[in-house]
């Protein structure tokens, strides 16, 4: 089996020694415009091999001809931000690039999932969709993982305690209008508002809105690399082993919380057919007014794809 990841920039050259150090597949294809880079980043994880104890190959290259047959393909090429750039500043010239990618990757990875990580993430999610042809299930963004992560780590420093019991779920797009669900987060499973007053969980929820943009306010050059790779990583694991694993995705709604024809982060049952099923949560009317919003924004980004 062979996992395929396109773009060699931060996140994928990190997801790509994820995957390859947690064995989840044979083989692990790194592909990149920039001739020597994939090959050089490869190399070098591979040599680690030896020291980390993993078996599976990390091969780089600059040809789509190499990741043929990928069961998994992992797209972070584009543009990363920059400071005071939103995600949607990101939407022309990615809409571009990644357009081009999908046709390489649906030719010669025709059966295989895709899985989107590249910004406006949700956008180019459903540029995915359309250009590869794919059946919706098979097309897929990472948004919600990496939000939820942000949510509980900030949790976590907050009530100094592990995030390892800590539950939490985010729904929307994966921008400044997320959706944190307070009321559904759990420490152990006691409700987190039994923990924090609601002027601390309504800190937590705005910062993990502008997480990513802390991030890159911080680096002053690039964007985030270790939660998204950690994130994609989860959701191939989960494909790859047919785990059944429930977690909040960018996924194709076609209905769901009075949702359809948009990419939105949402719980779904992942496994090797890919999303394989969206669960739907009771929302309040605060809760559905928030998501509402923030698929119109989502909706307003559409609006300006040319394709």
């Amino acid at each position: 089996m062979k996992i395929s990841v396109i773009g060699a920039g931060h996140v994928g050259a990190t997801a790509a020694q994820r995957i390859a150090e947690k064995e989840l597949v044979n083989e692990v294809v790194l592909v990149d415009i920039v001739e020597g880079m994939p090959q050089g980043k490869s190399l070098d994880m591979w040599e680690s091999a030896p020291v980390e104890g993993f078996d599976s190959r990390v091969v780089g290259s600059n040809s789509y001809e190499d990741t043929a047959g990928s069961a998994v393909t992992i797209i972070t090429a584009g543009l990363a931000r920059k400071p005071g750039m939103s995600r949607d500043d990101l939407l022309a010239k990615n809409t571009e690039i990644i357009s081009d990618v999908v046709k390489n990757v649906a030719k010669h990875s025709p059966d295989g999932i895709i899985i989107m990580v590249t910004n406006p993430l949700d956008v180019m999610a459903y540029v995915a969709l359309q250009v590869s042809n794919f059946p919706s299930e098979r097309v897929m963004g990472m948004a919600g993982i990496l939000d939820t992560a942000r949510f509980r780590s900030f949790v976590a420093l907050e009530l100094n305690v592990s995030v390892r019991d800590i539950q939490a779920m985010v729904l929307g797009g994966h921008g400044d209008t997320m959706v944190p669900l307070p009321r559904y987060a759990t420490v152990a499973g006691i409700p987190l508002p039994d923990l924090l007053s609601k002027d601390k969980i309504d800190a937590i929820v705005e910062r993990t809105r502008k997480g990513g943009g802390e991030i890159v306010g911080l680096l002053k050059s690039g964007s985030a690399y270790y939660a998204p790779s950690a994130a994609v990583t989860e959701m191939a694991e989960a494909i790859v082993k047919d785990s059944k694993r429930i977690l909040p995705c960018a996924a194709w709604l076609k209905g769901q919380y009075g949702l359809q024809d948009l990419y939105m982060g949402v719980p779904v049952k992942l496994g090797k057919g890919g999303v394989e099923d969206i669960l739907e949560v009771d929302l309040n009317d605060e809760e559905k007014a928030a998501l509402e919003t923030s698929a119109g924004h989502v909706r307003d980004n559409l609006s300006k794809v040319s394709l």
